[in-house]
């Protein structure tokens, strides 16, 4: 592994004594968890669809829409506890548990342990661990969809074990080793307890040398040369065909007979977007070369911001296929996994796919496209149950089956947040404007965004101002108040944004009506603190300590808030960033800080939030990361967020403006990012040190924007396939 650059990967000297530990693999839809321990090495496989029935999968929204009226009155009333009777008084129903579905159990005779060495490169998505006598190498396809891994070894016991931790006592397993013509073909049966709901693994072992005897459950392998392992899973109902799946890896094989030509149809999809950015923070070689359970002890090392991002574009990646990340990627080596390893839509899910615009991810918001697409009818459901309205409502957690509105309590009214369809689709509208091009998908779902704003905005206050009942900010309420309130400062940004993005969208008279109902929503109230107030309905007081700035989503992600165009506001913005707490320390709650304070050109602050983080110890050896400090409940929030932190701190963009250099901390003193996006059309490479920076532009369009440096704005005209060079002096 090189370290005169970034390094692309990381390794250590020993084993992964914790799942936590275990380096990751993942194509978007199968993931692998890798121990490498060369006498009882383990794979634990996941795959995207395996989510445990526990009475989600039937849970429908509730019927409410004939109370909506009723209780707006009483809130516009001033009955400040009004919204809490709105609500078909159940029991709080969490969304179906994501879960592992078994691990690969490979055994040999001891052997020797020296010169032992287990790796992750980035680039390949290898998994590699080695002694003087053993190689185990490991990757999932992005061009076959299935898990391979060879091992090189005279004996081995191979088998597929469900027994992981919290493994319900009801799971009904059933396993079959057969003979083939390869070796053998392994398979696990796993039936939820109390459905007719399963999963199937199906591992196909091809055997080079020796000898090959079935030891059922498993298989044994003598005095092989090497042995080649193809792994697939599927959820179904009812019983599966295992040998249309073998014959489908067979003919894989077939086509692909050697790990190596399987590796190589893999490397063009994966190498691609991996690789087209990168970060130089001309870190010092020493600290490159460490393995990455020490250089995560250094905390101001450059070397271990270079890795982090590094390794957090690999695992966004890599999680990102049939669907986005989860809140775990698409790894857990349990089944008791925190939150139900869900998408969690009001905070989370947006954090994780930050950077896949700017960071040349399309892969990764192509993910969440298809998760959105795939739930649009629940959308619609909720919207009607709830609302009685038009349009689509997205709900604050998901599974991946289900998008319909059922995960709520008193304490946390989830089937009150209006915001989330606009919160999820701003990422879509990103990539439109990035490529220069408006995806019909995206505007019809921005058309029913709008129909839903059309029939929720009836009511109005004195100043003949629409307002939004109930309103909910995820996930405070105010200090005087209960959950459900009016004008919650995320619900008025959402509906201005969405309104008038669909407006852009279909021009005509429906663009004309959406406008003007946008122009009639109230503007942002600034409280008695000078704060942005979360809630601008007056009267209403701020909770100050909480985890979530869903308050200042009209900075970020939004442009309706900037320190150029509206510094009043910008100045409130940064005041209520100010006197915000960080409550449970919760890694999403300190790098979302990060990315407000970034737009509002607040260095010192994103520096402050993002050290919480580096010292905090939330990074396990794998570089996965963890929800609290002290490592504390596997979560992939840090990890896949903080490459966008470091982005925003260094650029900017809209489709009419770039900002160099807004907000970096001392630690990104210098350095060299390449292969950005910006949302006016141009790839952007950019380096600088404390004398000076120098950016390279390559728009894709002719246009002009203004450039915004720390000396002020001027005008830029670029051209289309021209570079544009620009020489910045002292930032």
């Amino acid at each position: 592994m090189t370290t005169t650059g970034p390094v692309h990967g990381t390794w250590e000297p020993a084993p992964a004594a914790r799942w936590e530990d275990a380096f990751l693999s993942g194509n978007g839809h199968h993931g692998a968890l890798v121990f490498g321990d060369p006498n009882d090495d383990r794979v634990i496989v996941t795959q995207h669809t395996l989510v445990r029935p526990n009475g989600g999968e039937h849970a429908r929204p509730p019927h409410l829409a004939a109370e909506l009226a009723g209780v707006q009155d009483r809130l516009l009333a001033g009955d400040l506890r009004a919204a809490e009777s709105f609500t078909d008084g159940r029991p709080l129903q969490w969304v179906q548990p994501f879960h592992p579905a078994f691990r690969i159990r490979l055994r040999r005779p001891e052997g020797r342990a020296d010169g032992y060495r287990r790796t992750v490169d980035f680039g390949t998505g290898e998994v590699v661990a080695t002694t003087a006598d053993w190689t185990s190498r490991l990757f999932v396809s992005r061009a076959d969809d299935v898990i391979v891994q060879q091992v090189g070894t005279g004996h081995l016991g191979i088998a597929l074990d469900h027994r992981l931790p919290g493994a319900p006592p009801g799971l009904g397993i059933g396993h079959s080793a057969l003979r083939t013509p390869e070796g053998a073909l392994l398979s696990l049966r796993a039936r939820y307890p109390g459905s007719d709901r399963a999963y199937t693994g199906v591992t196909l072992v091809a055997v080079t040398g020796g000898s090959t005897e079935l030891v059922p459950p498993g298989v044994r392998v003598a005095g092989a040369d090497s042995v080649l392992l193809l792994t697939r899973v599927r959820r179904h109902t009812g019983e599966l065909d295992v040998t249309a799946e073998a014959r489908e890896l067979r003919e894989i094989l077939e086509s692909a007979p050697s790990y190596d030509t399987l590796l190589a149809r893999h490397l063009e999809p994966h190498r691609t977007a991996y690789t087209r950015v990168t970060l130089d923070l001309g870190a010092d070689p020493a600290e490159r070369a460490l393995p990455g359970s020490e250089l995560v002890k250094r905390t101001r090392s450059a070397a271990l911001l270079e890795r982090l991002f590094a390794a957090g574009r690999y695992h966004l990646l890599s999680s990102s296929g049939l669907n986005p990340p989860r809140l775990t990627g698409l790894w857990t080596g349990e089944w008791n996994t925190a939150w139900s390893g869900a998408f969690t839509n009001d905070a989370n899910l947006n954090l994780q796919t930050a950077s896949a615009g700017v960071a040349a991810l399309p892969e990764v918001t192509d993910a969440l496209r298809s998760l959105i697409q795939r739930q649009q009818g629940d959308w619609q459901e909720n919207a009607r149950t709830v609302f009685g309205a038009r349009g689509v409502v997205a709900p604050a957690h998901t599974d991946g089956e289900s998008g319909l509105s059922y995960h709520f309590s008193r304490e946390y009214p989830l089937h009150l947040w209006t915001a989330g369809a606009d919160w999820l689709l701003k990422p879509l509208v990103d990539h439109d404007e990035i490529r220069g091009a408006r995806d019909p998908r995206t505007a019809a779902l921005l058309a029913q965004v709008a129909a839903f704003y059309e029939d929720l905005l009836t009511r109005t206050d004195a100043d003949g101002h629409l307002v939004i009942a109930p309103s909910y900010s995820p996930e405070n309420r105010p200090a005087n108040g209960s959950w459900g309130a009016v004008n919650a400062a995320m619900d008025l940004s959402a509906a201005r944004h969405a309104l008038r993005t669909a407006a852009d969208y279909h021009p005509g008279p429906d663009a004309d009506r959406w406008r003007a109902l946008a122009d009639r929503l109230p503007p942002h109230r600034i409280n008695a603190d000078g704060a942005l107030a979360e809630w601008a309905w007056p009267g209403l007081r701020d909770t100050y300590d909480h985890r979530h700035l869903s308050h200042l989503y009209g900075v970020w992600p939004l442009d309706e808030i900037t320190p150029y165009d509206t510094p009043e506001l910008a100045a409130a913005a940064r005041r209520a960033l100010e006197l915000r707490g960080a409550e449970n320390d919760s890694a999403h709650g300190h790098l979302h800080h990060a990315l407000v304070a970034a737009r509002l050109r607040d260095g010192e602050r994103v520096a402050a939030a993002l050290g919480q983080v580096l010292d905090g110890d939330f990074f396990h050896a794998s570089l996965m990361s963890a929800h609290y400090p002290n490592r504390d409940v596997y979560n992939a929030d840090a990890a896949h967020t903080l490459p966008a932190v470091l982005i925003e701190a260094l650029v900017q963009s809209t489709p009419d403006r770039l900002v160099l250099l807004p907000a970096p901390p001392t630690a990104l003193g210098r350095g060299r990012l390449t292969g950005i996006r910006t949302r006016f059309g141009a790839d952007l490479d950019l380096s600088w040190t404390p004398g000076g920076a120098r950016a390279v532009l390559k728009p894709h369009r002719t246009l002009r924007i203004d450039l915004w440096t720390s000396s002020g704005t001027q005008p830029l005209d670029l051209v289309a396939g021209e570079d544009h060079v620009l020489t910045l002096g002292t930032w």
